[in-house]
Formats: structure tokens, C-alpha cells, sequence
């Protein structure tokens, strides 16, 4: 059974730093491209980062470009997203998917992990 578990999320301060992770089983993670997600209450689901298969191609939405970095280990079956200089309008459930093409939504998701950044 194909799956994806994010973790790293909770509360941080405005300017604090979180990690987030995604590790894979069920599906031969390596040959997937990996992408964040997040959607805060109201609106529209939205592209953060995604990454190649191999990892050699990265792309950020414009929002989080110079904050976030989005890495890989495939042996680890795990993508990673890091956060820095986090601002109130970074709180969403953030997501990770998995799919077959790089600019492509991919069918598999995992469960979410709420970001909160707040004072």
C-alpha cells in the first residue's frame, strides 16, 4: 500500500525555522518526483516546492523563494522541506505528494502537517 507520512510540523515564531519530512513506502519512491503543498482555511491549494526524481531540479513558488529549501534522500525514501524566516502567512496544513512527472500533480498524498506561525 502506497504511503506518505509527513511530520515536522507545529508552532513556531515569526523569523523561527521548521522542518518538515515526508517519508515514502509502497511505490518506488526514487523514480517520483516530490512536491509541497499547503492550503490555509479558505483558500486554494498552493505549490511550495518540488523536486525532481533524482533531486538535480528544484522550483519554489514565489512566496518562499530564499526561505524554503526542499531536499531529498532517497535512500531514506524521505523528502524534505526546510522553512526559515517563517511569517504568519506560511500557517497552512502543508502536504507532500508524489508523482510521476515533475510538473505534474501526482496521485499520491500523504495525511498533512499543520504549520502555525504566530507571536
Amino acid at each position: 500500500q502506497v504511503q506518505l507520512v509527513e511530520s515536522g510540523g507545529g508552532l513556531v515564531q515569526p523569523g523561527g525555522s521548521l522542518r518538515l519530512s515526508c517519508s515514502g513506502s509502497g511505490f518506488t519512491f526514487r523514480n517520483y518526483a516530490m512536491t509541497w503543498y499547503r492550503q490555509a482555511p479558505g483558500k486554494e491549494r498552493e505549490l511550495v516546492a518540488a523536486i525532481t526524481s533524482a533531486g538535480g531540479s528544484t522550483r519554489y513558488a514565489d512566496s518562499v523563494k530564499g526561505r524554503f529549501t526542499i531536499s531529498r534522500d532517497n535512500a531514506k525514501n524521505t523528502v524534505y522541506l526546510q522553512m526559515n524566516s517563517l511569517k504568519p502567512e506560511d500557517t497552512a496544513v502543508y502536504y507532500c505528494n508524489a508523482g510521476r512527472y515533475y510538473y505534474v500533480t501526482g496521485d499520491y498524498w500523504g495525511q498533512g502537517t499543520q504549520v502555525t506561525v504566530s507571536s
